[in-house]
């Protein structure tokens, strides 16, 4: 199988997937001559042509609802955020009409609301968010942030077929620096399925996005001193494979749960009360969770790196549980 970058992986699924479906079509800012912020959608418009590769204004709003309204007609939209942190922006579009569609009147939406997310870019507050809690509390929307470009091809694919709203958030930082082994055939990562990235006994690592190169960077150095992790890569946000989270606490007896967004009111919390709720006999520790700062995220590239969660930190966290 060729070796690509998670950034060249999700062009492939664009790619593939308007080719295998003449519904899919692309919107977005400079996403057609210029080829997207990041390159993404470079050369699509040479394929597809301006019909189907779609300049629009710099409206977030304008970009998601009009999308809604082309699913209604039966195309299958692909909107490119810029930089996720404008989905803000689309909130009540995404939030109060298309997760609520299927419910109010059995109309399902299907389209896929992409974007880059995460820091490590010294990109400062408005170009470095991670914004899945902002939608965890929506019923009706489904959330995913590949860590692998096998994933991110896979997961792509997938979200475009799924007949309601996907949120897929692919990590900036991830982009050119990740590589792996990619099937040029047709291959779906399914929702709602976590991965284990690494096997160990005395405790689990759970996380997904860019953080699980830095659980695996922190297992290795575990591993020097004896202490072995899971690592368990959720992948899927909405809907969670629960049954992968309780199977590796009730393996270890320890969790630490990591993510790149702030700790106040983030994903670890919701999985802190999952595990407390549905596999509590199996703890012979507190939860721990490894966030970044309840903070902006800083432009200094030194205050950045305090402020993101790191191996050091993930390593102090996993010692102090694994001796509680």
């Amino acid at each position: 199988m060729p070796v690509i970058t998670y950034l060249e992986a999700i062009r492939q699924a664009l790619v593939d997937e308007m080719a295998r479906d003449e519904r899919v079509f692309l919107m977005g800012e400079d996403i057609g001559a210029y080829g997207g912020a990041f390159k993404v959608t470079e050369g699509l418009i040479e394929i597809y042509g301006e019909q189907r590769v779609i300049d629009t204004p710099i409206s977030e709003v304008a970009i998601v609802g009009s999308a809604i309204g082309a699913s209604y007609m039966g195309m299958r939209p692909v909107c490119e955020v810029q930089f996720i942190d404008f989905i803000a922006c689309c909130f009540d579009m995404l939030t109060n009409f298309a997760a609520t569609s299927r419910y109010r009147n059995g109309a399902g939406v299907p389209i896929v609301v992409r974007g880059p997310c995460g820091g490590g870019v010294g990109g400062g507050p408005f170009h470095s968010l991670n914004p899945e809690s902002f939608f965890l509390n929506t019923p009706g929307l489904k959330m995913v942030e590949p860590s692998t470009a096998y994933d991110a091809k896979g997961l792509l694919k997938a979200a475009i077929r799924d007949d309601d709203p996907v949120l897929y958030f692919e990590h900036k930082y991830l982009y050119r620096r990740v590589k792996d082994e990619v099937p040029e055939e047709d291959y779906v990562v399914p929702l709602g399925k976590a991965a284990l990235r690494r096997e160990g006994a005395d405790l689990s690592i759970i996380t997904f996005g860019a953080m699980v190169y830095t659980a695996l960077d922190a297992a290795e150095q575990l591993a020097a001193g004896g202490i072995q992790a899971d690592v368990l890569d959720l992948r899927s946000l909405a809907p969670l494979d629960r049954d992968a989270v309780l199977t590796t606490v009730a393996k270890t007896s320890r969790a630490l749960l990591l993510h790149e967004a702030t700790r106040t009111g983030g994903i670890g919390g919701e999985l802190a009360a999952i595990i407390a709720e549905e596999a509590f006999e199996y703890l012979d520790a507190p939860i721990v969770r490894v966030a970044s700062a309840d903070t902006p995220v800083p432009y200094s590239p030194p205050l950045e790196a305090a402020f993101l969660p790191n191996v050091e930190k993930v390593v102090a966290a996993a010692r102090r549980l694994v001796e509680y």
